[in-house]
């Protein structure tokens, strides 16, 4: 049942004045550090026998002007909060010396032209480049600056044509997941009238002769929105003229991507069911023979990465191999007891898994260590490209047919380089050299490994400044993830730069949930597992105090996306342990989280309320629902906006009126969100440089650090 009240339940005397008035100002309000007053609704359902209240339902609805009127008061409170830190400028001006320098990615070679994303200093957005051969100028092709739209606009290159001729790129509006796509002739510098509009692309492939290109697109508001199909469009023609050559339904949990071969003749569809379990189909259309596509995998479950070895198809799977291989497939006899295994498993995770220029490259995890394996296609080791001690190095994406891949290198204290690896040759050279003001030298790292609950060991990663843990215990800053079979390795942040220089230990715990330690880590932190991922983390912060590396009472906690959603269980389950949290881009309502946007296909990793068995176990730690009025929790700032396609920020706005409700303590609790902020890190320079300052400035002020 569903109706609303016109105050909150607040659990200490102040607010619950400030719920009496609810018409009270909110710069009366601010003054006395109290956040604006929210609304409760009366809802309460019954879930598989339990009765469950969510009293902040109305804030799901994103465009209500209700909605819409209490963010503007949240922003006003949280800017009030943020301009009585003081020294925050002089983090601003680090934040800037960190962030505003030339930064290049995207890197790609197509015969003789590479192509790339490059922002010089003091540009708010990259601009996608192109050089000619190895000495040639840095030529601009697309510069969002010149859309007449704004910093908030951001390109990307989703694809090149095989020539070179042909660049299709991507036109975001902030941190959406949608995009509308642009089509540029790369001699001619002309863009072409055959962009498509905004919307959710999951393929896009030239055809051989550049007549035209097969896509996947489905656009924002369209009249079909579970459309998933494959359609081919001719150059210069008009859309409605367009043909469908593959149909995979409207069903809303399925997903439909696609890639080419890499001499065109091939399409490969693949198509992701996430009922319950998350399985995939794929498909082979030969586009020479004019033949139907035909199924190659059915309900293929676990990890399934296809792909084309000169005339072969390739694929990365872990079928009967947990930790990953790469096996050779027949088209005309498909059947997994007939593939030719290629790169057999080894003791490490293949993480990164990449075709190039006729050879394999398998980027392995083992023991938190990563390197990348370079194989023929007869599956002998020709090369293996390494990383610096501590470090992580991973491949970047490369045309399948073009003689060079791309890699990046770093570690917690040096940041990234990207290296040009030559596969006729087997020659490697650094390609680009991030020139970030910050010496190498003044980090010491420490690897370590703890007891969780269970007693399971589990590593972490201790980074301070050189000599600085030798003074006694440190404010500390603990991270994690714990989740998808994602592995942390180590990688050079400013964010961690910029708490090292303030005197913090940044801790990184490799949690279960990830798959540093091959696809039973990932398991034991699955699912109905995931209370193990958060027992491990709680269990870094306990040892970290007890072993005298962090200072009591002076623990600030961080995560974004599945690492939000270990903050929030965190901070509702232990929120002694912790001095501030910041929680960025979560999900934290696990009840509802499969209702929302893209959110279903995380119902492999997480479950669904939906199935009773899961219900039991989402609900036990689902931070909306462990919030109890009366609790002193710790500072918390929430980080979302309305671009979130990924974790919608409805789990942000009813969290930060939950917590603000029910605290005892004096902590603030912050909601710092944008209207253009999502899960693509596409901000403009300035944005980044707000966000990150006030990130720091909050931790700062909550640890009581002097900057």
């Amino acid at each position: 049942m569903y109706f609303l009240v016109d105050g909150g339940t607040p659990s200490n005397e102040s607010r619950r004045v400030l719920a009496a008035q609810p018409n009270k100002k909110l710069s009366e309000s601010a003054a006395f550090n109290l956040p604006p007053w929210t609304p409760v609704e009366h809802v309460v359902e019954t879930l598989h026998g339990v009765e469950v209240a969510d009293p902040y339902r109305w804030l799901e609805d994103q465009h209500s002007p209700q909605t819409r009127q209490w963010l503007v008061e949240q922003a006003a409170y949280t800017r009030a909060y943020f301009d009585r830190i003081p020294g925050r400028e002089r983090i601003r001006v680090r934040a800037a010396q960190l962030l505003d320098v030339e930064v290049v990615t995207e890197p790609r070679k197509v015969g003789d032209r590479y192509f790339f994303l490059k922002r010089t200093a003091q540009q708010e957005q990259p601009i996608i480049m192109m050089r000619e051969g190895v000495t040639g100028a840095d030529i601009p092709l697309v510069d969002p600056t010149q859309m007449g739209q704004g910093p908030s606009i951001a390109v990307g290159i989703l694809g090149v044509s095989n020539d070179g001729k042909l660049l299709a790129y991507s036109v975001r509006h902030g941190g959406e997941d949608s995009c509308a796509i642009g089509f540029l002739d790369v001699d001619q510098r002309q863009v072409l009238p055959d962009g498509l509009p905004h919307g959710f692309c999951r393929g896009l492939a030239f055809s051989p002769n550049n007549e035209g290109f097969f896509y996947i697109h489905r656009p924002v508001g369209g009249a079909r929105p579970h459309y998933r199909a494959v359609c081919w469009h001719s150059l210069g023609a008009e859309f409605s003229s367009d043909t469908e050559i593959f149909f995979a339904g409207e069903d809303p949990q399925l997903h439909l991507g696609m890639f080419a071969s890499p001499d065109g003749r091939f399409l490969a569809y693949f198509v992701i069911s996430v009922h319950n379990k998350r399985t995939v189909d794929f498909y082979l259309h030969d586009l020479a023979t004019g033949e139907p596509p035909r199924k190659i995998v059915s309900r293929m479950e676990g990890i399934f990465v296809p792909t084309f070895l000169e005339d072969k198809l390739v694929a990365l799977t872990d079928w009967e191999a947990p930790n990953g291989r790469v096996v050779a497939i027949d088209p005309n006899r498909p059947q997994t007891d007939a593939w030719k295994e290629i790169v057999p498993e080894a003791g490490g995770r293949i993480r990164d898994f990449a075709v190039v220029g006729g050879l394999i490259f398998a980027g392995y995890v083992e023991n938190l260590s990563t390197d990348i394996a370079v194989f023929d296609p007869s599956g002998k080791q020709r090369d293996i490209l390494g990383c610096p001690p501590q470090g992580t190095v991973h491949t970047l994406p490369s045309p399948p047919n073009s003689d060079v891949l791309f890699y990046r290198s770093t570690s917690f204290g040096h940041p990234p380089t990207i290296f040009r690896y030559h596969t006729q040759t087997g020659e490697r050279d650094a390609w680009e050299q991030s020139q970030v003001p910050f010496d190498p030298a003044s980090v010491e790292v420490e690897q370590v490994r703890y007891p969780s609950k269970d007693g399971t060991l589990v590593p972490m990663f201790l980074v301070s400044q050189k000599g600085r843990r030798r003074q006694g215990p440190l404010p500390t800053f603990l991270t994690g993830y714990g989740g998808f079979g994602t592995s942390i390795t180590p990688q050079f942040t400013a964010y961690a730069t910029c708490l090292m220089e303030q005197g913090c230990l940044f801790a990184v715990a490799n949690l279960r949930g990830g798959s540093e330690f091959g696809r039973q880590w990932h398991e034991a932190g699955k699912r109905h597992n995931r209370q193990n991922a958060i027992d491990d983390f709680l269990a870094a912060a306990e040892w970290l105090v007890a072993q005298g590396h962090a200072a009591p009472g002076r623990v600030a906690i961080g995560g974004g996306s599945n690492a939000g959603l270990l903050m929030g269980a965190a901070l509702t389950q232990r929120p002694d342990l912790f001095r501030a949290v910041v929680c960025l881009g979560p999900l934290l309502d696990m009840l509802r989280y499969q209702l929302f946007d893209f959110a279903n296909m995380w119902m492999d990793e997480y479950g669904s309320a939906e199935n009773e068995d899961d219900f039991h176990h989402l609900l036990a730690y689902s931070p909306y629902h462990r919030v109890i009025d009366g609790v002193a929790y710790p500072a918390v700032m929430l980080i979302s906006g309305d671009a979130d396609t990924r974790c919608n920020p409805m789990h942000t706005r009813k969290m930060a009126a939950k917590l603000q409700a029910a605290t005892s303590s004096a902590h603030a609790i912050l909601l710092d969100y944008r209207t253009t902020w999502g899960h693509m890190p596409v901000q403009p320079l300035s944005s980044r440089i707000e966000a990150f300052t006030n990130r720091l400035a909050f931790l700062c002020h909550e640890l009581g650090l002097n900057v």
